[in-house]
């Protein structure tokens, strides 16, 4: 088109000049006149080739849309991703190293401060003909078993999602939130890490239902993780939360959830412990019901959350009964209140589709985090059976998939009096 216009302008200026002409030699006009001509034929041949080459881009673009959709495509954006070309095959690689050290305040208990790896764990997860699946082992686990995490199938009916084989149970709070996005380096009395201790994954089915601002999740299993030992034990929980607030920058969280952990034969004996002093620190045995006894556990917990711009709270109220075929059954009761404050912007993302917070949103600028959690764990049957510690920290997110945390504990022991304290550090990578 920008050529037919130049030949438009040039015969203008050239009829323009034949009118003022009529004096001139008529070979000069003659003369002119075939040059136009030339001109014109020079343009139209630009023309040819230009709508040539136009159809030949629209050819190629068709067949490079040909080419992607039958492609098999493949993602880098926060780990990697491929999808094959008919859509029918996902395949997610994902992982985490959680590497800590610490040091021991001492004071009666024994202890050795040190380093280790918390966690090394490699994910492979995805989907195969509507099917979803995941695949994770932590390499900090002692025997291959040991390593087993979230192993199993799953596939979405009736309005929800089922899940059947190595997960986690659908009960408290603090333990359903990803290890990559607790607050603190390690969670509360009311999760593993003391009410259900040793019984953070089981096997088994579990269903879970949610919407915009509510999860339902019921789940039976197994009294074994991969490593125990076969058993006929079997268990039962089910977890509510409602978020009558949840927006971007706000969000106010109730839950409350039941369990139930019937033993049988070859069951494991199931125990309450509290490390009050932090990982690897000392320990105390608030309460028992042993394998041989064929009783069960029964426990109510109840959640209070939310997040209000940079500040964030979290609370959770759990209370056992761990039976026992002679003498009084033991009541545990636990509750921690945890919060913290984003110092330089950032809030805590609530995830509406399993009830639980998760990490700030990262810009290229980092975000740093104050944290403080008390903690306690108290047999109500035996006197001075009662375990508390208080916990102070700071996180620097560096980006999206680093983060550094430090947290001071300050643990007390009624039964024996000691009041050991724990200085730990993490460097952490997730992808």
């Amino acid at each position: 088109m920008r050529y037919s216009v130049l030949a438009v302008a040039l015969a203008a200026a050239v009829t323009s000049l034949g009118v003022n002409a009529q004096s001139a030699d008529s070979q000069e006009l003659a003369a002119l006149k075939q040059q136009l001509a030339e001109l014109q034929a020079k343009v139209l041949e630009l023309e040819e080739r230009t709508d040539a080459q136009s159809a030949v881009n629209v050819d190629t673009a068709e067949a490079l849309d040909k080419a992607t959709v039958g492609a098999t495509k493949v993602e880098t954006k926060g780990g990697i991703k491929v999808t094959s070309a008919d859509g029918n095959f996902e395949a997610n690689v994902g992982g985490r190293i959680h590497f800590d050290g610490y040091l021991f305040d001492r004071d009666l208990a024994n202890t050795t401060g040190t380093t280790e790896f918390r966690r090394t764990r490699l994910t492979l997860s995805g989907k195969a003909f509507g099917w979803e699946y995941k695949v994770e082992n932590d390499f900090s686990g002692s025997s291959p078993t040991d390593g087993y995490r979230d192993v199993f199938i799953a596939k979405s009916a009736l309005g929800g999602k089922f899940t059947i084989g190595h997960f986690k149970p659908y009960r408290s709070m603090e333990e359903l939130t990803s290890s990559n996005e607790i607050t603190m380096m390690e969670r509360p009395f009311a999760s593993a890490t003391g009410i259900y201790n040793g019984r953070q994954f089981a096997q088994g089915i579990g269903y879970l239902r949610s919407g915009g601002n509510y999860t339902v999740g019921v789940t039976g299993f197994n009294l074994r993780n991969a490593a125990g030992p076969r058993n006929e034990g079997v268990g039962a929980s089910a977890r509510v939360t409602f978020a009558p607030i949840n927006n971007e920058t706000s969000t106010l969280h109730f839950g409350v959830s039941g369990s139930t952990e019937n033993l049988n034969k070859d069951s494991a004996t199931v125990t309450a412990v509290a490390n009050y002093a932090g990982r690897r620190g000392p320990s105390q045995t608030i309460a028992t019901t042993t394998a041989a006894s064929g009783d069960s556990v029964e426990t109510v917990g109840l959640e209070f959350a939310g997040a209000f711009g940079p500040a964030f709270f979290q609370s959770e109220y759990a209370n056992a009964t761990f039976n026992a075929p002679l003498g009084r059954d033991r009541e545990v009761e636990t509750y921690y209140v945890m919060g913290s404050y984003m110092l330089n912007g950032g809030h805590r993302v609530y995830k509406p589709a399993t009830g639980v917070f998760g990490a700030p949103k990262v810009t290229d600028k980092g975000l740093w985090e104050l944290t403080a959690r008390y903690d306690s764990i108290e047999n109500k049957d035996v006197a001075g059976l009662e375990a508390t510690s208080t916990t102070l920290g700071l996180n620097y997110y560096i980006n999206p998939n680093v983060r550094l945390m430090f947290n001071y504990t300050q643990g007390e022991n009624e039964v024996t009096g000691d009041e050991t304290g724990q200085y730990a550090v993490r460097t952490q990578f997730s992808f």
